[in-house]
């Protein structure tokens, strides 16, 4: 990109120049070679500055999509060591006997109604 300025910038000069030694020659209503010269140079000193903006856009959109994936892919690491965390409480609790204590909790209510009703009432 440096190279299409440098060379864009000398072209502008070389027509100022060509534009400045017509001018004194003589002077006409039609626009000569070197004003048409000076015309497309600065036409694509302007492109060049286009472009080099446009360039400028794209890498600061390919660097801000860049940050989001890694974003997103730490997001999605994090939700996987969650799911796995989950998993290992879930097996843990299965291979302790989780819903031990609520059969155990329930047979000694039962027990207790069992023994109420079974001892002598007294009027």
């Amino acid at each position: 990109m440096d190279g299409l300025l440098t060379r864009t910038s000398k072209l502008v000069v070389l027509a100022g120049m060509a534009v400045a030694i017509g001018m004194m020659g003589c002077s006409s209503s039609s626009p000569d070679p070197a004003e048409r010269a000076v015309n497309a140079a600065n036409r694509a000193d302007q492109a060049a500055s286009r472009a080099e903006a446009a360039s400028s856009k794209a890498q600061q959109a390919a660097a801000q999509s860049q940050a989001a994936a890694t974003r997103v892919e730490q997001a999605a690491n994090d939700a996987k060591a969650a799911a796995d965390r989950a998993e290992a409480i879930a097996e843990k609790t299965m291979a302790s006997g989780g819903g031990h204590h609520a059969h155990h909790m329930m047979h000694k209510h039962r027990s207790k109604k069992a023994a109420a009703e079974s001892a002598p009432s007294t009027p």
